[in-house]
């Protein structure tokens, strides 16, 4: 075959790159990667009163909802994620049912009591002052409209609601296991996204949230004592009768909105330099060794602020909070959850990947329903660069875990692929190796295919072009298609939408003639190191063709290899003691073991490398 032994020239390659940009420039783009783009916009004004001592909780919302999609509206739909936490809800019997259910859930949810369940009722809802049929279907709340919203139109929706807080078990809750208070997230009657796609309205079950951006107004009257962090920038703190207090918050331009409170709260803050003001909230009764480290992790935050913004985006929020609460660490608007009784480098760990999902969660905003390893995944891996660098431990490649993990996942026959929904894997566990792990090798193994150089400016492009957009997996793919010039279709489809695998071996080694072998279903370009029997080495690379180019590199480029043949051989000017594929090992091939050595040509393979 001339086809494997030519040589070909290196392609030439797009470069489109872009820095990073702050908010207001992305809109305002010239080359808009989705012309006809659009989402809809909502405006939140609530004012709520807590009460610290029962756990129950009322409020009054006034929603101005705009709908900037082509389509007419006849329904809308609200969250009611409270009711989750109720004995008999889905996320009980989903808990109770799965092989490997959450061992923070198990089942805890069928066990609470009249008192400790949560629920989130909605009362009086008005269109534009017209009353609504609305009926609560678990955490869902289906409205039938009064009136159509027309594209471009806008309304404005009125309720009540009145809720109780349910012992924290996952996410949300009171009185966690460190004894934090409140830990007041997805409390209030949230409207369902809706775009290209559709309506959102996903039931609470296990998984993670999608939202419409819009503008908060929430003014809060809870117990004087009580220290309250989370999202939204406070405008006035007064004073009322019974001992309480009303703190009034605005947020722009947020798709949620979180707020913790504890009476033992440590509220330190530190201000950025040309950057936000970190506030940090934990409890003073912690044991003086966890109390140290919070001091410490402060200055860390600050590294890691400046780390994302200087590698993936420019922060555009005024202040960010990491607040002790929660059940683990969960990220929200302008802050982060996470248990505070942490060693300092787990402390650092979980604040480097919470801290990380507010671009990826809450700034790009891609659907955690549908496309959870886009946010987990891309998440765990830039955290993991970032911890890598700010803990100053040098790692070869900080995303090797995670390779190791989608490995032994893609081997144990759970695997399912990551089109999966968040909430219909068999296994926790396959949602988490899918998610985390697969998610991550799936940015981390991209930069082996187009060059670590261009991944990072993909990264940066991404953001960019995306922010506040919800982007869907082939805006990331594009992005990079477009900074590298090469075809990536296949990388998407094969490691993104089917469970194929990785698997290239050393076939033979003879003389100077080399044939490699492609096991697995899965295309890949190959790094190749050849130690020769004089003991010097050379590196070659192997162009995959269907991605119609090749990334740069200062190895000796050699012929493209066509997927649909199972056997590349080629010749060098010396003869052969060693061959090596991916000596870096930044492939997820799932079988190492054949990537190295030699073996004895059998005839088949002689003849299928023949020239024609």
């Amino acid at each position: 075959m001339k086809y494997l032994f030519s040589l070909i020239s290196a392609a030439a390659f797009l470069t489109a790159c872009s820095g990073s940009k702050t908010i207001a420039n992305t809109q305002s783009k010239i080359n808009n990667p989705l012309p006809g783009y659009w989402q809809q916009h909502v405006d939140y004004n609530m004012d709520v009163d807590m009460n610290v001592n029962t756990y129950k909780y009322t409020g009054e919302q006034t929603l101005v909802y705009t709908n900037n999609s082509p389509d007419t509206l006849t329904n809308v739909y609200y969250h009611l994620f409270f009711n989750a936490f109720q004995p008999g809800s889905e996320m009980d019997i989903h808990s109770r049912t799965i092989a490997d259910p959450d061992s923070r859930v198990m089942d805890r949810i069928s066990k609470l009591k009249p008192d400790e369940i949560g629920y989130l009722n909605v009362t009086n809802l008005k269109q534009d002052g017209m009353a609504l049929q609305s009926e609560t279907v678990g955490t869902i709340l289906e409205v039938k409209l009064a009136k159509p919203i027309l594209p471009g139109a806008k309304t404005t929706f009125t309720l009540n609601f009145d809720g109780q807080v349910p012992k924290q078990i996952r996410r949300s809750g009171r009185n966690n296991k460190e004894g934090v208070a409140l830990s007041m997230t997805q409390w209030y009657p949230k409207l369902a996204e809706y775009d290209f796609e559709g309506w959102h309205a996903d039931p609470y079950i296990a998984r993670e949230f999608f939202g419409v951006w819009g503008d908060f107004d929430v003014t809060l009257s809870i117990a004087k004592n009580y220290v309250v962090g989370g999202t939204g920038y406070l405008q006035e703190e007064k004073e009322l009768p019974n001992n309480k207090k009303q703190l009034h918050y605005v947020a722009p331009r947020v798709h949620d909105f979180t707020w913790v409170a504890d009476p033992d709260f440590i509220h330190d803050t530190l201000q950025m330099p040309n950057g936000p003001l970190l506030n940090f909230y934990y409890k003073s009764t912690l044991p003086q060794d966890r109390l140290e480290s919070w001091k410490k992790l402060q200055p860390k935050t600050a590294e890691l602020m400046d780390y994302y913004s200087t590698h993936v985006g420019t922060y555009p929020y005024k202040q960010y909070s990491v607040i002790q609460g929660g059940d683990g660490g969960m990220e929200y608007a302008m802050c982060t959850l996470i248990t505070g009784d942490r060693s300092f480098g787990s402390l650092v760990g979980v604040t480097a990947h919470e801290l990380a999902h507010t671009w990826f969660q809450f700034l790009l905003a891609s659907n955690e329903s549908t496309h959870p390893w886009m946010d987990e995944g891309f998440t765990s891996y830039i955290s993991d660069l970032a911890y890598d660098k700010v803990m100053n431990k040098n790692a070869d490649n900080p995303a090797e875990p995670a390779y190791n993990s989608y490995i032994r996942y893609a081997k144990s026959g759970t695997e399912q692929p990551l089109t999966t929904h968040a909430d219909r894997y068999l296994f926790n566990n396959a949602y988490s190796n899918s998610a985390y792990n697969k998610g991550e090798v799936f940015l981390a193994q991209l930069g082996y295919v187009i060059g670590e150089d261009n991944l990072k400016k993909t990264i940066k492009r991404y953001f960019d072009d995306f922010a506040f957009k919800h982007p869907k997996p082939l805006d990331i793919i594009r992005t990079a298609e477009r900074v590298s010039g090469l075809e990536l279709d296949w990388y998407l489809i094969d490691f993104g939408e089917t469970t194929n695998t990785i698997d290239y071996a050393v076939k033979l080694i003879k003389d100077n003639t080399v044939i490699l072998e492609r096991k697995g279903l899965m295309p890949m370009p190959l790094d190749v190191t050849v130690t020769y029997d004089d003991n010097t080495v050379e590196r070659f690379y192997i162009p995959l063709a269907m991605m119609r180019g090749e990334k740069p590199t200062t190895a000796t480029k050699i012929a493209d290899w066509a997927w649909a043949y199972p056997f590349y051989a080629f010749k060098t000017k010396k003869a052969v003691r060693q061959v090596t594929i991916d000596p870096e090992r930044r492939m997820a091939d799932i079988d190492r073991n054949n990537n190295t050595g030699s073996v004895t040509m059998p005839d088949s393979v002689a003849e299928s490398t023949k020239e024609n």
